[in-house]
């Protein structure tokens, strides 16, 4: 599908950094344990499962939030990619070096 230039630009980068991606799956794990344990030992407190799993819901919904938007904090190390060697700029202009 063709999309014209100046909506293409429009569009924000979506996407996260290896050291990003980290962070987020390290933030998302120490949420829903936190909120496990949490919503453990509320439950046990008032004798009632739901209340469990109404905390341990709350963790995923907040956790959802924070990590699946691509938030600056996970695009800090942007990776740089080697240049393609197709790339006809990149290409030496001398002799071929190597046995013939």
């Amino acid at each position: 599908m063709y999309l014209p230039a100046f909506i293409v630009d429009r569009i924000p980068d979506l996407y996260l950094d290896f050291e990003g991606q980290r962070l987020a799956e390290q933030l998302y794990q120490w949420i829903i344990v936190s909120f496990s344990i949490v919503g453990f030992l509320w439950g046990f407190y008032c004798q009632q499962f739901s209340q469990t799993l109404y905390v341990l819901a709350a963790g995923i919904i907040l956790s959802c939030l924070l990590v699946l938007p691509p938030w600056p904090m996970f695009r800090r190390n942007p990776v740089q990619w080697a240049p393609s060697p197709l790339d006809v700029d990149s290409r030496p202009s001398g002799k071929r070096r190597g046995k013939r």
